[in-house]
Order: structure tokens, then sequence, then C-alpha cells
């Protein structure tokens, strides 16, 4: 028997093998969806260096995008305020969520008052942990919205 020359442009009849199921553990920015960040308040929040930060207590996104920007943390024994923490790249982990920023970027971080959380300073923010901003052409201007 003689063989059969197939044409690559045709399919083939082998049936498709579908791509590997994502790894939670791996999950990065891109994968995380909103769902995903609604379920992780009150969660650990840990570094780079899985180094403990704090529990997330709310996520502010971006209201160009839609996506998830910033989670707080509440900080301060006698001055409670809240820092911003960046979840671009983040990592889903089996018990915390770990960002990309280290534990002293986060310290040294802008703060916001607990009561003046309205009152961000986007572009300090931003630029404090070398993302680039650009505040968008409506009348406030403002990139972040907490969810």
């Amino acid at each position: 028997m003689e063989p059969v020359e197939t044409d690559p442009s045709e399919p083939t009849a082998e049936p498709s093998t579908p791509p590997p199921a994502a790894d939670p553990a791996g999950a990065t920015e891109s994968t995380i969806a909103h769902r995903d960040i609604a379920e992780w308040h009150g969660r650990e929040l840990v570094d780079q260096n899985g180094e403990r930060i704090g529990r997330l207590e709310d996520v502010y996104y971006d209201v160009e995008t839609e996506e998830p920007r910033f989670g707080t943390v509440k900080e301060g024994l006698i001055n409670r305020h809240l820092t911003f923490v960046p979840l671009t790249g983040a990592t889903i982990g089996p018990d915390n969520l770990q960002v990309t920023a280290t534990k002293a970027q986060i310290k040294h971080a802008p703060k916001i008052a607990i009561n003046n959380a309205t009152e961000i300073d986007e572009p300090t923010l931003y630029h404090h942990y070398q993302l680039n901003y650009t505040p968008l052409d409506t009348e406030s201007g403002r990139r972040l919205a907490r969810r």
C-alpha cells in the first residue's frame, strides 16, 4: 500500500488536545477576574519575598480598563491609615495573595487617613510604585474607583 499524501492546509482527523488547565497558584494579573478579587477581601497580602503586609481591605479598579489596580491594607496602631498596594502581577496562593512590591516599598508608600480614602493623590501613588499614570480626559480626571 502506498503512502497517501495530505495537504498541510487541510485539518487532520486526529482530535486536538485541549490546553492544560491553568494553575490557580500561578495566576497573574491578567488571569485575576473581578469575582476572584471579591473573594480575597480579608485575606493576607504578602510581598514578593513572602513577608506579611496585612489583610486586604478594599480593591480599587482603573475606571477606564475595569482592571483591579490597587488593594488597601490598614496600618498603624494609634493613627490608623490605609496603604495602597499594587495588584498588578499579583499571584494567588493557597492562603494569600502575593504582590510584586517589596515590604519596604509598601512601608514608604503614600498614606491616606481611613476617613479620607476618597482623597487619593493618584499621580503620587502611581509614581511611587513606578507605574505609568495618565489622568483620564474626564471632569474628575480620576483613574481609580473603589468597589
